[in-house]
């Protein structure tokens, strides 16, 4: 069973492993992300797998060490949080569609600004004044919501609405994005269900054949890495070579990537 979707921390397993795992069951404690962005890790303190973003759901299967091992809602990815990431936050009924805004203390662009909230961050937005929307945590600036259910037409817009954020593995946000972790906030952001990690992603859609013809939208695949493709000569990625979000022709990161020793492309889907 792979660790990253499967409910089990070891000690205390989900319901749904009924028989197949020796350990005390539980269905779980709903909970949501009451942080602008959490990491959600191997073990308690362990390295970071993915991000969990602002009003995302989980379920609470096993509490250690000030940890929570849990159930993203949105992908099935299970990984241990910071308890103090986690609150009964509301029902969040809109999502942060600009690349970053921010939460401030009053309705003013003059006000203090508290903290910062990532594209695809969630909010429950309990009344409006003028151009701000009031939430539990702050003011936001209404033009950067959209509500939950209006998506993102074009995936590959809302990726490159990231272009120069700044590589980091396992991030999931404006501030920090990894290769998997761009694609999944893009496919997110337009409505369609996505896993967090590019071996998983490598699943999603229909394999194309090697005469046919890219189209944007596309991932293409190596091994642990994965790109968008803008159009039949570029793609958008989130890549250590250059440290960032960025365009790349497609011959030419298929040259530098097997040059660099990562081999050949493994796949290209069509989600």
């Amino acid at each position: 069973m792979d660790r990253r979707t499967t409910p089990f921390s070891g000690r205390v397993a989900h319901v749904s492993l009924r028989d197949l795992v020796a350990a005390p069951l539980t269905e779980g404690e709903p909970a949501r992300v009451v942080v602008p962005l959490a990491d959600l890790r191997a073990a308690p303190d362990g390295a970071r797998d993915r991000q969990l973003l602002m009003g995302e759901a989980v379920t609470v299967i096993d509490r250690d060490r000030g940890h929570a091992f849990v159930i993203s809602e949105k992908d099935g990815y299970c990984g241990w949080l910071a308890e103090s990431t986690l609150g009964d936050g509301p029902e969040p009924t809109h999502w942060v569609m600009a690349p970053a805004t921010h939460l401030y203390e009053a309705p003013s662009v003059q006000a203090r600004e508290m903290v910062s909230l990532s594209l695809g961050s969630r909010v429950a937005v309990k009344g409006a004044w003028g151009a701000w929307a009031s939430t539990d945590f702050g003011y936001v600036p209404v033009a950067h919501l959209h509500p939950v259910g209006q998506w993102a037409p074009d995936p590959v817009l809302v990726a490159e609405s990231l272009l120069g954020t700044p590589y980091l593995w396992g991030g999931n946000s404006r501030f920090g994005i990894d290769c998997s972790g761009l694609v999944q906030v893009a496919l997110y952001a337009a409505g369609m269900a996505c896993p967090g990690d590019s071996d998983m992603q490598m699943a999603m859609g229909r394999g194309l054949g090697a005469e046919e013809q890219p189209k944007r939208g596309d991932l293409v695949f190596w091994k642990g890495h994965v790109a968008l493709v803008v159009n039949q000569d570029l793609l958008i990625h989130a890549n250590g070579h250059t440290m960032s979000v960025s365009y790349e022709g497609i011959r030419e990161a298929v040259a530098r990537i097997s040059a660099n020793g990562g081999g050949l492309v493994q796949a290209r889907q069509r989600v």
